[in-house]
């Protein structure tokens, strides 16, 4: 028998704490999806208060608005007629839970607790919440007493149970419990759940994408049934920016999957699905009929509401969605959109009127450049789409500098008002990179700036050699390694200084109202290293490239230079990475990889061997010995791993002031939340050094001995 029903998955840009702001994405959200007759609406995680309320969910005003915004839900007659899930806080008995929180008709279907909280990486669930335990067990919730008068209700079921419609059956997980050993959907399918809705606040890495496709598509595929993922989208107030991608996907195969990365606020994702087809694939699996007939049986919250019309009212017009082919981005791509959207929603949620980068020429710096430069095509393909969000938002960053009816006519036109670059030159700098910065600027449209600081740098050098009676020389110039690193800091730090001068005046110069938000461009790598300055470039507001590796930038940039049609960028693909802060000459010229003493190829290997599988220097050497075995000896790939751990160890403080990054890695060194470690180590390793040439010598005495 046929029973077609129409489900709706949402992605909602919601922002911590933005309850007014929240409220009306939840509620557009909703009767986006009624007007496409879906008899159910799935939203993400936490969206009432937002997710990354953080230490903000230990306040009681944060409980008290989420009720509150579900009260006007509740009470909303427009929303009536459709099946709504959506999540908040909730204390119950004195201690609080995330929860889902399905409503029907001005009523409260059920509250489901989150029983398997996410507490690794980047999420701390466990800090604000405790996990439901008591599985497939309902105990009764005493509505606050605003609520009961607008329900009707005095209490409403309050934990792991089954929502049983007219037709069908309705189970819950959220976000974490997808991917743990033992999943609460293979239990629900058992019980008869055809239908398992998914919220989640999950954010973007690079590549990560495809594993929770791969996941959703196996659980369906296995226990059969229709899943309903829903995921945050946009940067709520933080590192990370939650990537979308919300997805319906019925036996195994994916029948709708919305946008990764998109400026939009609202996108709601709708499927017709068969039931009918649901109950021939399971029945089809003699084993999975053997486990249902003894599986655990869940309690049931029943409503009076058919998800699906009677065989006598059967719409031939009505016809079910199709597969369709999943499609990744390739991590250029990913680099390319989501640290862009990550930009626009900081800065119109910020009020600030744009960017400013320094622009070194060199290949870091372009990428960021390039970021924004994305970030204003998506403005400006949204723009021209009508997106009235956006406009009115484009509009409210530039200000009085435009009419009230701006419409942006190009990206590098939206540039020139949001975007400002600028060459910060000394007498160690190159025409070359010189001229790259100033034909980048021209091919992206920035408010570009050239200038040289040399009579900065000779002012702080004047004044320390009156106060100290000596005057610091470079290496190549004979001065003392000390007083070449002092010299390049000096450099490096007024950089800075000038940045935020520069960021805070140049929209003044030009009768804007407002000032800049100034972008850092240094690279995972580099901050896994240390190799930068404390309080230099890489001190700034926002680094869109911060957890992004050397080789993926490279990527990039190579992806950029033919998919935005930038001749430009091959002089920034050719060039060597240089600091440029020391004098050159013919017989030397400063390179990045010769001062780390290591690739950043090598960086990017130490850092996922670091910290995605665990290794201390030990363990890394014995990793490495069949990586690298083949073109190094296992002396040579000892020192470079105690090279690698002498540098990082005593450059780790800097993590400690390390710029707000956008999150796409997973070996990043962010010290504020995804690694946490010690700033202050014994750089000489001695124990873990001992043990790792006692090893080698072991080693080389079989070798001597075959």
């Amino acid at each position: 028998m046929v029973h077609y029903t129409t489900v709706a998955t949402c992605a909602l840009n919601q922002w911590a704490l933005d309850f007014e702001g929240n409220y009306q994405r939840i509620r557009e959200s909703i009767l986006r999806a009624k007007a496409l007759n879906a008899r159910l609406r799935v939203g993400p995680e936490l969206e009432i208060p937002g997710y990354g309320c953080y230490d903000h969910f230990l306040e009681r005003d944060t409980v008290q608005h989420s009720w509150d915004v579900l009260a006007r839900l509740l009470e909303d007659r427009s929303l009536d007629d459709i099946l709504i899930d959506t999540g908040m806080p909730v204390l119950h008995r004195d201690t609080r839970y995330n929860c889902r929180v399905v409503i029907l008709n001005g009523k409260i279907v059920l509250i489901r607790p989150k029983m398997y909280l996410a507490n690794d990486g980047n999420y701390r669930e466990l800090r604000w919440f405790v996990g439901w335990t008591k599985r497939a067990e309902t105990e009764d919730f005493v509505l606050p007493r605003f609520i009961a008068r607008i329900t009707g209700q005095r209490s409403a079921p309050f934990g792991d149970a089954l929502i049983s419609t007219l037709d069908t059956c309705l189970g819950i997980e959220l976000c974490e419990e997808l991917f743990t050993p033992e999943s609460p959907h293979i239990a629900m399918s058992l019980d008869g759940a055809e239908i398992i809705i998914n919220s989640s606040a999950s954010h973007h890495e690079l590549r990560k994408l495809k594993r929770r496709v791969d996941l959703i598509a196996e659980a369906t595929l296995k226990c059969g049934g229709i899943y309903l993922y829903a995921n945050q989208k946009g940067c709520d107030g933080d590192r990370l920016y939650y990537d979308g991608a919300s997805m319906v996907l019925a036996n195994g195969e994916l029948l709708v999957m919305g946008n990764q990365f998109s400026i939009a606020d609202v996108e709601v994702q709708v499927a017709t699905v068969d039931l009918g087809s649901v109950r021939a694939f399971r029945a089809a699996i003699t084993s999975r009929s053997m486990q249902a007939a003894r599986a655990l049986a869940f309690p049931r919250a029943h409503v009076d509401f058919a998800m699906s019309v009677e065989l006598g009212d059967f719409d031939n017009t009505v016809r079910p969605t199709d597969p369709v082919p999943t499609r990744f981005h390739e991590p250029a791509e990913e680099i390319n959109l989501g640290p862009a959207c990550w930009l626009w929603d900081y800065l119109r949620r910020s009020g600030q009127g744009g960017f400013f980068l320094p622009l070194s020429g060199g290949l870091d710096s372009c990428a960021t450049a390039l970021i924004v430069h994305s970030m204003c095509r998506q403005v400006v393909a949204a723009c021209a789409r009508g997106d009235q969000q956006v406009l009115h938002d484009v509009r409210r960053c530039i200000g009085a500098a435009v009419d009230a009816d701006y419409v942006p006519a190009s990206p590098q036109e939206l540039a020139g008002h949001l975007f400002y670059t600028c060459y910060m030159g000394t007498e160690n700098s190159s025409r070359e990179t010189r001229a790259r910065a100033a034909h980048l600027a021209q091919a992206i449209g920035s408010y570009h700036v050239d200038l040289n600081m040399d009579a900065a740098v000779t002012a702080i050098v004047t004044l320390f050699a009156l106060v100290a009676g000596s005057t610091p020389q470079y290496a190549v110039r004979g001065g003392s390694s000390r007083e070449n690193l002092a010299l390049q800091n000096i450099q490096a730090r007024l950089r800075m200084l000038l940045a935020y001068l520069f960021a805070a005046l140049l929209p003044w110069v030009r009768s804007r109202e407002k000032s800049l938000l100034v972008l850092a461009s240094a690279n995972v790598d580099e901050s896994l290293r240390g190799y930068f300055t404390k309080y230099d470039c890489s001190s700034a507001d926002l680094n869109p490239i911060g957890s992004v590796s050397k080789a993926d930038l490279r990527k990039y940039v190579q992806f950029a230079r033919t998919h935005m049609d930038l001749p430009v960028l091959d002089e920034f693909l050719s060039a060597m990475p240089s600091a440029e802060l020391v004098p050159h000459s013919e017989t030397y010229v400063q390179s990045d990889e010769v001062e780390m003493g290591m690739s950043y190829d090598e960086l990017g290997v130490f850092g996922r061997l670091r910290k995605c599988e665990g290794c201390g220097p030990y363990s890394m050497v014995t990793r490495l010995l069949h990586i690298w075995g083949d073109k190094l000896t296992p002396r040579e790939i000892a020192q470079k791993v105690k090279r690698f751990f002498f540098y990082y160890s005593i450059n780790r403080h800097k993590m400690t002031t390390i710029t707000p990054a956008y999150h796409a890695e997973t070996y990043a060194p962010d010290d504020n939340r995804f690694d946490l470690r010690p700033f202050l180590y014994n750089a000489n390793w001695t124990w873990q050094f001992r043990i790792v040439d006692e090893m080698i010598d072991r080693i080389e005495q079989r070798e001597d001995s075959k």
